[in-house]
């Protein structure tokens, strides 16, 4: 089939090698002028399947009244009159259950596993190099309620059989030797040792050569005007360029794709949940972490991605905004200064994307209302540790194949 798919980072690179793979003929269309310019690009680095959950989660309410006066506070909310915006809150709310958190954890824990397989053997037949490192997540705690709160996300890996180890101070410091400059400010942690880290950029730029040599197409610096549909059937995609014919289109936008989709009514409830980063060069090793450290107070991941650090995280309610506040930065600074101190944040390069995050924290895949549309959108956070498993998915949809995962309650169906 004749298949194009919209949106050139990581997500897009990706559903597009596996539909190449799986035979078909694609087209990729993005904005940008090349792969992985936009929400892919400097990201936290974090592979994380077993940290891996729904930001909507019980407690979080009251959380967040509090983290609204905190200095370093790692959400930020600047409402607006927005309607997308106050539909997206008032949904996510109503997923801040216990049941509703079981159910969202279990599915996307169901996701991110698939996908770990799924990198793991894109990776032995690519052999792409992207910084890789397969050394684990370590949520760090700095109290012991936090340490305490962790329970219910012990019993979510444990029902989906995803290792994962309780530590002491003891047993962070084995495993982040250099936090031991700072172990009067950690009371443990929870170590998910088969996450992994990597350059998401770097990644998609190789993925994207590999899905050339397949004979894949890359349309880069064209603007996605509307979507051509007849008789209830997607036909092609309108571009500033010209009108392209296809038999099935893949949305893979990101925080866009809501707005793509909203004039064939189709409620897509997805919206920007902007994060920020900073890329630190590593003066001193053995005061860098060896994998990703996710610091649980500031809710920020602290990465080593070869001779760099990245520092990511934060959440900002703001719409569509790309500024860079300098607020946001001094948290960076503070949170890995304050754990790995030694080196110099302020030398490092400042970041932000617009993460498209959907109310109950699962991405939407799969066929939409409309033959031969379908959605690869929504994976928040995640997207770089959901999209080989996604692509994978995705692929076997367009091609009339069952997936390898039960995929059912992925598609934009459970908003129904």
């Amino acid at each position: 089939m004749k298949v194009i798919v919209l949106g050139a980072g990581i997500i897009g690179v990706t559903s597009a090698y596996q539909l190449a793979r799986a035979g078909h003929d694609v087209t990729v269309i993005d904005r940008q002028a090349g792969p992985a310019l936009e929400t892919s690009f400097a990201n936290a680095g974090e592979v994380s399947f077993g940290y891996c959950s729904p930001w909507a989660a019980p407690g979080i309410p009251a959380k967040a009244m509090k983290w609204l006066f905190m200095r370093h506070a790692p959400l930020i909310l600047r409402p607006k009159v927005d309607a997308a915006m106050i539909s997206w809150l008032v949904s996510m709310l109503s997923n801040c259950t216990s049941g509703r958190y079981a159910i969202n954890k279990s599915r996307m824990l169901r996701l991110a596993d698939y996908s770990r397989v799924s990198l793991a053997a894109l990776r032995a037949e690519t052999g792409i190099a992207y910084d890789e490192r397969m050394q684990g997540t370590l949520q760090l705690f700095r109290t012991q309620q936090q340490l305490d709160a962790s329970g219910k996300d012990v019993k979510a890996l444990a029902a989906d059989s995803i290792p994962y180890e309780v530590l002491d101070r003891d047993g962070c410091i084995r495993v982040e030797p250099a936090l031991s400059h700072v172990r009067e400010k950690i009371v443990g942690g929870l170590l998910t040792p088969k996450d992994e880290t990597g350059d998401c950029f770097k990644f998609t730029n190789a993925l994207a050569r590999k899905a050339e040599e397949l004979g894949v197409r890359f349309a880069y610096g064209t603007r996605i005007k509307a979507l051509d549909v007849e008789s209830g059937r997607v036909r092609g995609v309108v571009t500033d360029r010209e009108t392209l014919s296809a038999d099935a289109v893949v949305v893979a936008l990101g925080s866009y794709s809501p707005l793509l989709v909203r004039p064939l009514g189709l409620r897509l409830p997805v919206y920007p949940v902007k994060g920020y980063s900073l890329t630190i060069p590593i003066t001193d090793p053995a005061r860098a972490p060896e994998s990703t450290v996710m610091d649980e107070t500031y809710k920020i991941a602290i990465t080593r991605l070869g001779d760099r650090i990245r520092v990511g995280g934060m959440a900002e309610i703001s719409g569509y905004t790309n500024d860079l506040g300098q607020a946001r930065r001094r948290t960076l600074e503070h949170s890995v200064t304050d754990l790995f101190p030694g080196g110099d944040a302020t030398t490092g390069s400042f970041w932000s994307g617009l993460r498209p995050m959907t109310p109950d924290g699962t991405p939407v895949i799969g066929a939409t209302k409309i033959a031969g549309l379908f959605l690869n959108t929504g994976h928040g956070t995640l997207g770089w540790t959901m999209s080989s498993g996604s692509a994978r998915i995705i692929a076997d949809l367009v091609s009339g194949k069952s997936p390898e995962v039960d995929a059912t309650d992925l598609a934009i169906g459970r908003y129904a």
